[in-house]
C-alpha cells in the first residue's frame, strides 16, 4: 500500500465515520463536527481524484466538499447574526419595529 493509498483510506474513513455517527444519532448532520469531517475527507479524496484524473470521482467528492463548506459557512453566518442581536431581539443596525 502506497502513502497515497493510506491518505485515501484516511479521507474515506473521515466521511464514513461522520455518516455512521449520524446514522446512530451520535452526531447531528447539522453539527460543525459532522461538516468538518465531511469537508476534510471529501477534499482529500477530491485532490486524489484530480491527481488520478478520475473525473466522476472528482465531481462527487468536489461537490461534497463544496456543499459541506457552504453549509458550514451558512451556520457560521447564522451564529454570527445571533451574536450581534441586542437583548431586545433587534440587530443594532436595524430600525425599531
Amino acid at each position: 500500500m502506497t502513502p497515497v493509498d493510506l491518505i485515501e483510506v484516511g479521507g474515506s474513513l473521515l466521511i464514513l465515520s461522520a455518516f455512521a455517527a449520524a446514522q446512530t444519532r451520535r452526531l447531528s448532520p447539522h453539527s460543525v463536527r459532522y461538516l468538518l469531517l465531511n469537508i476534510v475527507g471529501s477534499a482529500v479524496l477530491a485532490v486524489i481524484a484530480l491527481l488520478h484524473q478520475s473525473w466522476g470521482f472528482l465531481l462527487l467528492e468536489g461537490s461534497w466538499a463544496i456543499i459541506s463548506t457552504a453549509s458550514l459557512l451558512r451556520m457560521a453566518r447564522r451564529d454570527d447574526g445571533a451574536a450581534t442581536r441586542t437583548a431586545g431581539g433587534q440587530r443594532p443596525d436595524s430600525p425599531a419595529g
